[in-house]
C-alpha cells in the first residue's frame, strides 16, 4: 500500500510546487523542476546545500529520494537522517514519513510509541493521513494505550480534513 500511496503523495506535492514556482524563481524551485523532469542527479545535487543550510523542504526531498532511490541508491537510513532533520524543525510531511519508517522498521529498529509521537506531531499540523494514523495506533493499542475514544477522534479529524480537500489522501502504514 506504502509503494502506491507515497509516490501519489510525492507527485501532488511536485504538482503543487510547479505551480507555485511558476510565481517565484530561486533554487528550491530549480532543484524542484529538475526533478520533476526526472534529472534527479541535478536536482540532489540543488538541494544538497540547500538541505546543508537546514531547509527543511530540501530535507525531506532528500530523504524522499533516499528513500525511492531516486538518484541515489535506495537507503532507508539515509532516507530516516535527512526525515529526522527536516521534522525535527516542524515538517509535517517528514513527521508523517518518519513516523511511517518507525511504524514499519525501515531504516530503524521498529518503533511503535516513536511512530505515534511522529504522528502526532504531524497530525496537530493538520496532516490527515498522520490523523488516521495516530487513530490507527490508538486503535490497535500499537505504541500508545488503546483507546477507541482517541482512535475515533483521529479518525474524525481525518474525515474532516479530506472533505475540506478532496486532493488529501489518506494513507495507511
Amino acid at each position: 500500500m506504502l509503494a502506491i500511496i507515497l509516490p501519489m503523495r510525492i507527485a501532488l506535492v511536485s504538482m503543487l510546487r510547479r505551480l507555485a514556482s511558476a510565481a517565484t524563481a530561486g533554487p528550491v524551485e530549480d532543484a524542484n523542476a529538475a526533478y520533476a523532469r526526472g534529472d534527479f542527479a541535478s536536482a540532489l545535487r540543488m538541494y544538497r546545500p540547500l538541505a546543508d543550510k537546514g531547509r527543511p523542504q530540501a530535507q525531506l526531498n532528500i530523504g524522499l529520494m533516499y528513500f525511492k532511490g531516486e538518484g541515489v541508491e535506495r537507503d532507508d537510513a539515509q532516507a530516516v537522517t535527512w526525515y529526522r532533520k527536516a521534522a525535527d524543525q516542524g515538517n509535517a510531511d517528514a513527521q508523517y514519513s518518519l513516523g511511517l519508517m518507525y511504524s514499519r522498521g525501515e531504516g530503524v529498529p521498529q518503533d511503535h510509541a516513536q511512530a505515534a509521537e511522529r504522528y502526532r506531531e504531524a497530525a496537530d499540523q493538520g496532516d490527515a493521513g498522520a490523523q488516521y494514523n495516530l487513530g490507527l495506533k490508538y486503535f490497535k493499542g500499537e505504541g500508545v494505550g488503546q483507546d477507541y475514544a482517541q482512535a475515533v477522534e483521529g479518525f474524525r479529524r481525518a474525515a474532516d480534513q479530506a472533505t475540506r480537500t478532496p486532493s488529501t489522501t489518506l494513507r495507511t502504514p
